[in-house]
């Protein structure tokens, strides 16, 4: 009876001196796999200059393109709204930068008066191209999406400090993941948010170990 009590004790302080090890080996894993929102693009084009004077550097973006006809993307403009600006828009370098045709002013004027009328959206961004210049910004992103005829598209894209984009690589489960689709609640919940908060994080640790911490 002594021998199994023995037995018991020196299993329960194994597990008890194992499982820490195990967890710390697991969370230091964890920092090297998942620590980075792996780089899709390395050098994506800056904005060309724009009446609004909005730019990519040295901001977190959430960039989109809307195209020349709202009613397609409102929805779109919604989710990203409800579950990433509203969760997001409080980081010092947080912005949601939406790209679209000149000529679609009007439109989108009446679209944010709706959407104010359910939230705040005044940190939105907006900045209006011709179609020309949309197509060359867009293909420096090197996606595999394309633009539709009105040169928009449903995917959201995650664009760093330094001009890179970001998102997932493939592996045995998935494929690479470019963009993010604004239609799909269930992506943009289980999926960006995380990616978004990854790359948050990113910024932080980097200040952190440079000493210069504060607010993104």
């Amino acid at each position: 009876m002594m021998k199994s009590t023995q037995v018991k004790k020196t299993f329960v302080l194994g597990v008890l001196f194992v499982l820490p090890l195990v967890a710390y080996l697991f969370f230091a894993s964890g920092v090297n796999n998942f620590g980075r929102l792996p780089i899709m693009t390395e050098a994506v084009e800056e904005l060309p200059k724009n009446e609004s004077a909005v730019v990519l550097a040295n901001k977190i973006s959430i960039v989109g393109y809307l195209g020349s006809d709202l009613s397609q993307r409102q929805v779109n403009m919604f989710n990203l709204n409800q579950k990433i600006y509203k969760r997001f828009s409080e980081f010092k370098d947080f912005q949601m930068l939406m790209v679209l045709p000149k000529g679609a002013e009007d439109q989108l004027a009446k679209v944010m008066q709706e959407l104010s009328a359910i939230g705040d959206v005044k940190a939105w961004r907006f900045i209006f191209l011709t179609p020309e210049q949309i197509q060359i910004h867009f293909k420096s992103l090197q996606v595999p999406e394309r633009l539709d005829a009105t040169f928009g598209t449903d995917q959201v894209y995650i664009i760093d400090k330094a001009l890179q984009l970001r998102g997932r690589k493939a592996n045995e489960q998935d494929k690479a993941l470019y963009g993010y689709n604004a239609t799909e609640v269930s992506l943009l919940t289980k999926t960006m948010i995380d990616d978004v908060k990854i790359l948050l994080a990113e910024y932080r640790m980097a200040l952190k170990k440079n000493n210069q911490y504060k607010d993104l």
